[in-house]
Protein backbone atom coordinates (compact mmCIF):
# COMPACT_ATOMS: atom_id res chain seq x y z
CA UNK A 1 0.00 0.00 0.00
CA UNK A 2 1.33 3.41 -0.78
CA UNK A 3 1.01 5.73 2.12
CA UNK A 4 3.19 8.71 0.80
CA UNK A 5 6.27 10.07 0.70
CA UNK A 6 8.24 11.28 3.89
CA UNK A 7 10.92 13.65 4.52
CA UNK A 8 13.71 12.26 7.80
CA UNK A 9 15.13 15.81 9.31
CA UNK A 10 17.81 15.08 11.63
CA UNK A 11 20.22 17.70 13.29
CA UNK A 12 23.21 15.27 13.02
CA UNK A 13 24.09 12.59 10.90
CA UNK A 14 26.45 10.54 13.70
CA UNK A 15 30.03 8.96 13.72
CA UNK A 16 29.55 5.17 13.74
CA UNK A 17 29.53 5.12 17.32
CA UNK A 18 25.74 5.98 18.16
CA UNK A 19 24.63 7.79 22.06
CA UNK A 20 21.94 9.04 23.61
CA UNK A 21 20.10 10.80 20.87
CA UNK A 22 21.90 9.23 18.15
CA UNK A 23 20.51 5.75 18.91
CA UNK A 24 16.53 7.78 19.45
CA UNK A 25 17.15 8.97 16.09
CA UNK A 26 17.76 5.60 14.20
CA UNK A 27 14.69 4.14 15.59
CA UNK A 28 12.63 6.77 14.37
CA UNK A 29 14.20 6.66 11.46
CA UNK A 30 13.83 2.91 10.84
CA UNK A 31 10.04 3.55 11.77
CA UNK A 32 9.42 5.88 8.90
CA UNK A 33 11.02 3.21 6.79
CA UNK A 34 8.71 0.10 8.08
CA UNK A 35 6.05 2.48 7.88
CA UNK A 36 6.21 4.11 4.25
CA UNK A 37 8.89 2.01 2.45
CA UNK A 38 12.46 2.27 2.10
CA UNK A 39 12.41 3.71 -0.83
CA UNK A 40 9.67 6.48 -0.11
CA UNK A 41 12.11 7.92 2.93
CA UNK A 42 14.44 10.62 2.02
CA UNK A 43 17.33 11.82 4.83
CA UNK A 44 18.42 15.54 5.14
CA UNK A 45 20.58 16.43 8.08
CA UNK A 46 21.65 19.98 9.32
CA UNK A 47 24.95 18.55 10.19
CA UNK A 48 27.43 15.60 9.45
CA UNK A 49 29.99 15.00 12.45
CA UNK A 50 31.77 12.46 10.42
CA UNK A 51 33.02 15.31 7.92
CA UNK A 52 34.16 17.68 11.05
CA UNK A 53 33.15 21.53 11.30
CA UNK A 54 35.06 24.50 9.95
CA UNK A 55 35.87 27.53 12.70
CA UNK A 56 33.86 29.47 9.84
CA UNK A 57 30.90 27.32 10.37
CA UNK A 58 31.09 27.85 14.42
CA UNK A 59 31.44 31.66 13.98
CA UNK A 60 28.36 31.68 11.90
CA UNK A 61 26.76 29.71 14.21
CA UNK A 62 27.23 31.85 17.02
CA UNK A 63 25.50 34.95 14.83
CA UNK A 64 22.85 33.19 13.96
CA UNK A 65 21.63 31.52 17.34
CA UNK A 66 20.12 34.99 18.45
CA UNK A 67 17.43 34.60 15.71
CA UNK A 68 16.62 31.42 16.25
CA UNK A 69 18.55 29.15 14.13
CA UNK A 70 20.48 26.31 16.22
CA UNK A 71 24.15 25.56 16.47
CA UNK A 72 24.57 24.61 12.48
CA UNK A 73 21.15 25.36 11.09
CA UNK A 74 21.54 28.31 8.57
CA UNK A 75 18.98 30.38 6.74
CA UNK A 76 19.87 28.71 3.79
CA UNK A 77 20.10 25.24 4.88
CA UNK A 78 16.17 26.06 6.24
CA UNK A 79 15.32 27.16 2.31
CA UNK A 80 16.70 23.63 1.06
CA UNK A 81 14.10 21.63 3.46
CA UNK A 82 11.37 24.21 2.38
CA UNK A 83 11.76 23.41 -1.28
CA UNK A 84 12.77 19.76 -0.90
CA UNK A 85 9.47 19.35 1.23
CA UNK A 86 7.53 20.01 -2.11
CA UNK A 87 7.63 16.55 -3.30
CA UNK A 88 6.67 15.12 0.22
CA UNK A 89 3.55 14.58 2.35
CA UNK A 90 5.40 14.20 4.99
CA UNK A 91 8.05 16.17 6.96
CA UNK A 92 9.09 14.62 10.11
CA UNK A 93 11.69 16.57 12.17
CA UNK A 94 13.51 14.03 14.52
CA UNK A 95 14.27 16.92 17.19
CA UNK A 96 12.83 19.92 18.22
CA UNK A 97 16.10 22.18 18.51
CA UNK A 98 15.01 22.78 14.11
CA UNK A 99 11.44 23.70 15.19
CA UNK A 100 12.00 26.82 13.07
CA UNK A 101 11.48 24.51 10.07
CA UNK A 102 8.31 23.50 11.26
CA UNK A 103 7.53 27.91 11.17
CA UNK A 104 8.67 28.00 7.85
CA UNK A 105 7.31 25.14 5.83
CA UNK A 106 3.40 27.01 7.54
CA UNK A 107 4.87 30.15 6.24
CA UNK A 108 5.90 28.85 2.54
CA UNK A 109 2.20 27.33 2.16
CA UNK A 110 3.33 24.10 2.97
CA UNK A 111 0.44 21.51 1.79
CA UNK A 112 1.64 18.16 4.05
CA UNK A 113 1.91 16.96 7.42
CA UNK A 114 4.29 18.05 9.80
CA UNK A 115 5.41 15.87 12.51
CA UNK A 116 7.74 16.91 15.38
CA UNK A 117 9.37 14.83 18.02
CA UNK A 118 10.93 16.06 20.93
CA UNK A 119 13.81 14.16 22.28
CA UNK A 120 13.77 16.60 25.27
CA UNK A 121 12.08 19.98 26.05
CA UNK A 122 15.17 21.21 24.45
CA UNK A 123 15.75 24.32 26.12
CA UNK A 124 15.54 22.53 29.57
CA UNK A 125 18.43 19.99 27.98
CA UNK A 126 20.63 22.90 27.50
CA UNK A 127 20.28 24.55 30.46
CA UNK A 128 21.43 21.33 32.29
CA UNK A 129 23.87 21.05 29.58
CA UNK A 130 25.77 24.22 29.82
CA UNK A 131 27.94 25.38 32.08
CA UNK A 132 26.88 28.43 34.67
CA UNK A 133 30.37 30.69 33.54
CA UNK A 134 29.59 30.16 29.53
CA UNK A 135 29.02 33.45 27.76
CA UNK A 136 26.64 33.41 25.99
CA UNK A 137 24.62 30.22 27.57
CA UNK A 138 21.38 32.41 27.74
CA UNK A 139 21.36 33.07 23.85
CA UNK A 140 21.65 29.31 23.78
CA UNK A 141 19.49 28.69 25.87
CA UNK A 142 16.48 30.95 24.67
CA UNK A 143 17.18 29.59 21.23
CA UNK A 144 16.32 26.20 22.31
CA UNK A 145 13.20 27.66 23.96
CA UNK A 146 12.07 29.42 20.70
CA UNK A 147 12.46 26.01 18.67
CA UNK A 148 10.82 23.71 21.59
CA UNK A 149 7.88 26.52 20.44
CA UNK A 150 7.73 26.54 17.12
CA UNK A 151 7.69 22.76 16.73
CA UNK A 152 4.61 22.79 19.13
CA UNK A 153 3.17 25.64 17.53
CA UNK A 154 3.38 24.89 14.01
CA UNK A 155 3.68 20.86 13.17
CA UNK A 156 0.54 19.03 12.50
CA UNK A 157 1.54 16.18 14.76
CA UNK A 158 3.93 16.60 18.01
CA UNK A 159 5.22 13.28 19.89
CA UNK A 160 7.12 13.54 23.35
CA UNK A 161 9.42 10.81 24.75
CA UNK A 162 7.69 11.22 28.58
CA UNK A 163 4.53 12.63 29.63
CA UNK A 164 6.52 14.87 31.85
CA UNK A 165 8.19 16.73 28.50
CA UNK A 166 4.58 16.59 27.22
CA UNK A 167 2.94 18.73 30.66
CA UNK A 168 5.46 21.06 29.93
CA UNK A 169 5.05 22.09 26.69
CA UNK A 170 1.44 21.95 27.19
CA UNK A 171 1.64 24.26 29.89
CA UNK A 172 4.33 26.92 28.71
CA UNK A 173 2.27 26.56 24.84
CA UNK A 174 -0.54 25.43 25.38
CA UNK A 175 -2.46 22.31 23.47
CA UNK A 176 -1.82 18.56 24.38
CA UNK A 177 0.98 16.36 22.60
CA UNK A 178 -0.49 13.66 20.11
CA UNK A 179 1.39 10.82 21.36
CA UNK A 180 3.73 9.98 23.93
CA UNK A 181 5.89 7.02 22.69
CA UNK A 182 8.54 6.20 24.76
CA UNK A 183 12.46 5.19 23.98
CA UNK A 184 12.90 2.24 22.26
CA UNK A 185 15.92 0.38 20.52
CA UNK A 186 17.22 -2.74 18.70
CA UNK A 187 17.08 -5.76 20.98
CA UNK A 188 20.47 -6.78 20.99
CA UNK A 189 20.22 -9.47 23.72
CA UNK A 190 21.72 -13.09 23.94
CA UNK A 191 20.60 -16.14 26.49
CA UNK A 192 22.58 -15.95 29.61
CA UNK A 193 23.59 -18.10 32.51
CA UNK A 194 19.96 -16.95 34.33
CA UNK A 195 21.28 -18.99 37.67
CA UNK A 196 24.71 -16.47 38.31
CA UNK A 197 24.81 -14.90 41.32
CA UNK A 198 25.90 -11.47 41.75
CA UNK A 199 29.73 -10.86 42.94
CA UNK A 200 30.31 -9.99 46.73
CA UNK A 201 33.09 -7.45 45.09
CA UNK A 202 30.36 -6.57 41.73
CA UNK A 203 31.14 -5.27 38.73
CA UNK A 204 29.61 -1.56 38.52
CA UNK A 205 29.47 -0.11 35.24
CA UNK A 206 28.73 3.69 34.43
CA UNK A 207 27.34 3.88 30.57
CA UNK A 208 27.42 7.53 29.27
CA UNK A 209 28.88 10.10 26.70
CA UNK A 210 30.85 13.05 28.11
CA UNK A 211 28.28 15.46 28.93
CA UNK A 212 28.03 17.90 32.00
CA UNK A 213 25.20 15.72 33.55
CA UNK A 214 27.18 12.58 33.06
CA UNK A 215 30.17 14.28 34.12
CA UNK A 216 28.18 15.18 37.17
CA UNK A 217 27.09 11.99 38.13
CA UNK A 218 30.40 9.57 38.10
CA UNK A 219 32.17 12.30 39.83
CA UNK A 220 29.28 12.19 42.16
CA UNK A 221 29.76 8.64 42.52
CA UNK A 222 33.41 8.39 42.93
CA UNK A 223 34.11 11.10 45.26
CA UNK A 224 30.64 10.48 47.52
CA UNK A 225 30.14 6.44 47.40
CA UNK A 226 33.58 4.39 45.94
CA UNK A 227 35.64 5.37 48.98
CA UNK A 228 32.79 3.68 51.19
CA UNK A 229 31.93 0.36 49.19
CA UNK A 230 34.32 -2.55 48.28
CA UNK A 231 33.20 -3.06 44.25
CA UNK A 232 35.23 -2.61 40.84
CA UNK A 233 33.72 0.08 39.20
CA UNK A 234 34.08 0.94 35.41
CA UNK A 235 33.62 3.85 33.36
CA UNK A 236 32.43 3.13 29.69
CA UNK A 237 31.54 6.18 27.08
CA UNK A 238 32.01 8.14 24.18
CA UNK A 239 34.87 11.09 25.20
CA UNK A 240 34.75 9.67 28.48
CA UNK A 241 38.74 9.36 28.28
CA UNK A 242 38.60 13.74 28.41
CA UNK A 243 36.84 13.32 32.23
CA UNK A 244 39.62 11.27 32.97
CA UNK A 245 42.21 13.49 32.04
CA UNK A 246 40.78 16.45 33.87
CA UNK A 247 40.29 15.16 37.16
CA UNK A 248 42.43 13.27 39.33
CA UNK A 249 39.94 11.48 41.52
CA UNK A 250 39.47 9.38 38.15
CA UNK A 251 43.20 8.78 37.66
CA UNK A 252 42.65 4.73 39.12
CA UNK A 253 39.09 4.37 37.55
CA UNK A 254 39.13 2.42 34.95
CA UNK A 255 37.86 4.17 31.25
CA UNK A 256 36.48 2.62 27.92
CA UNK A 257 36.32 5.71 25.52
CA UNK A 258 34.64 5.41 22.74
CA UNK A 259 34.08 1.69 22.23
CA UNK A 260 31.99 0.81 18.99
CA UNK A 261 30.46 -2.54 20.58
CA UNK A 262 28.47 -1.49 24.15
CA UNK A 263 27.45 -5.33 24.38
CA UNK A 264 30.68 -7.16 25.97
CA UNK A 265 30.52 -4.79 28.98
CA UNK A 266 27.06 -4.97 29.63
CA UNK A 267 27.04 -8.37 29.72
CA UNK A 268 30.27 -8.86 32.67
CA UNK A 269 28.69 -5.90 34.83
CA UNK A 270 26.55 -7.10 38.21
CA UNK A 271 25.43 -3.97 38.34
CA UNK A 272 24.46 -0.48 36.38
CA UNK A 273 25.32 2.59 38.44
CA UNK A 274 23.29 5.77 36.75
CA UNK A 275 23.01 8.40 38.84
CA UNK A 276 22.19 11.51 37.01
CA UNK A 277 20.55 14.39 38.43
CA UNK A 278 19.53 16.69 35.99
CA UNK A 279 18.08 16.71 32.05
CA UNK A 280 15.05 16.12 29.84
CA UNK A 281 13.25 13.24 28.15
CA UNK A 282 14.26 10.13 28.36
CA UNK A 283 17.62 8.16 29.26
CA UNK A 284 18.56 5.94 26.24
CA UNK A 285 21.11 4.17 28.69
CA UNK A 286 18.42 3.02 30.84
CA UNK A 287 16.59 1.61 27.94
CA UNK A 288 19.77 -0.26 27.06
CA UNK A 289 20.46 -1.78 30.81
CA UNK A 290 16.62 -3.16 30.93
CA UNK A 291 17.43 -4.62 27.60
CA UNK A 292 20.15 -6.47 28.23
CA UNK A 293 18.38 -7.63 31.85
CA UNK A 294 20.60 -5.97 34.45
CA UNK A 295 20.39 -4.89 37.51
CA UNK A 296 19.91 -1.39 37.80
CA UNK A 297 20.62 1.83 40.81
CA UNK A 298 19.77 4.57 39.83
CA UNK A 299 18.31 8.50 40.40
CA UNK A 300 14.88 9.31 40.05
CA UNK A 301 16.08 11.60 36.58
CA UNK A 302 17.56 7.84 35.27
CA UNK A 303 13.78 6.11 35.70
CA UNK A 304 12.11 9.38 34.19
CA UNK A 305 9.20 7.84 31.63
CA UNK A 306 9.93 4.29 32.82
CA UNK A 307 7.36 2.62 34.08
CA UNK A 308 9.00 0.35 36.57
CA UNK A 309 9.09 -1.06 39.99
CA UNK A 310 12.26 0.56 40.95
CA UNK A 311 12.26 -2.35 43.73
CA UNK A 312 12.32 -5.02 41.94
CA UNK A 313 15.13 -3.37 38.69
CA UNK A 314 17.45 -2.85 41.56
CA UNK A 315 16.96 0.42 43.41
CA UNK A 316 16.09 4.34 43.30
CA UNK A 317 19.06 6.05 44.99
CA UNK A 318 19.28 9.90 45.39
CA UNK A 319 22.21 10.45 47.99
CA UNK A 320 25.34 8.60 48.58
CA UNK A 321 23.84 6.86 51.23
CA UNK A 322 21.47 5.73 49.27
CA UNK A 323 24.20 4.00 46.84
CA UNK A 324 26.09 2.93 49.76
CA UNK A 325 23.78 0.62 51.76
CA UNK A 326 22.15 -1.02 48.01
CA UNK A 327 25.42 -1.87 46.87
CA UNK A 328 26.62 -3.02 50.24
CA UNK A 329 23.61 -4.68 50.97
CA UNK A 330 24.18 -7.00 47.66
CA UNK A 331 27.60 -7.59 48.61
CA UNK A 332 26.43 -9.36 51.84
CA UNK A 333 22.94 -10.72 49.90
CA UNK A 334 24.11 -11.74 45.97
CA UNK A 335 21.27 -11.80 43.36
CA UNK A 336 21.15 -13.42 39.96
CA UNK A 337 22.93 -11.49 37.58
CA UNK A 338 20.24 -11.62 34.84
CA UNK A 339 17.21 -9.53 36.14
CA UNK A 340 14.31 -11.26 34.76
CA UNK A 341 12.09 -8.50 35.65
CA UNK A 342 13.89 -5.82 33.74
CA UNK A 343 14.23 -7.86 30.59
CA UNK A 344 10.38 -8.11 30.99
CA UNK A 345 10.04 -4.18 30.82
CA UNK A 346 12.05 -4.03 27.77
CA UNK A 347 10.04 -6.41 25.96
CA UNK A 348 6.81 -4.88 27.00
CA UNK A 349 7.64 -1.41 26.65
CA UNK A 350 10.55 -0.73 24.76
CA UNK A 351 10.84 -2.57 21.75
CA UNK A 352 11.27 -1.51 18.64
CA UNK A 353 8.30 -3.76 17.56
CA UNK A 354 5.95 -1.94 19.45
CA UNK A 355 7.54 1.57 18.88
CA UNK A 356 6.99 0.79 14.88
CA UNK A 357 3.35 0.01 15.60
CA UNK A 358 2.76 3.27 17.55
CA UNK A 359 4.95 5.87 15.77
CA UNK A 360 2.72 4.02 12.55
CA UNK A 361 -0.27 5.10 14.55
CA UNK A 362 0.60 8.44 14.28
CA UNK A 363 1.13 8.76 10.43
CA UNK A 364 -1.69 6.83 9.73
CA UNK A 365 -4.69 9.19 11.78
Amino acid sequence: MQRGKALFIGFKRHDSILVGGGVANMRCLKALRTYFGDENVTEYYILDEANGRSLWSYAKAVCLFPFDYHNGLTPKKVQEVVEMSKDFDFVFLSTSVVGLIAKKLKESGYKGKIITHYHNVESIYYDAQMPRWLPGRQVVVRCAAHNDEYGWKYSDKTITLSSRDANYLEKHYGGKADAIIGVAMEDKFRPVDEQQLTSKKPLCLFLGAYSKPNNDGVLFFVKEVLPHVDINFKVVGKGMAKLQEENECMKDIEVISDAPDLRPYFEEADFMILPIFSGSGMKIKTCESLMYGKNILGSDETFEGYEVDTDKVGGRCNTADDYICALKNYSENPIPRFNKYSREIYLKNHSEERHNSIISSVFSE
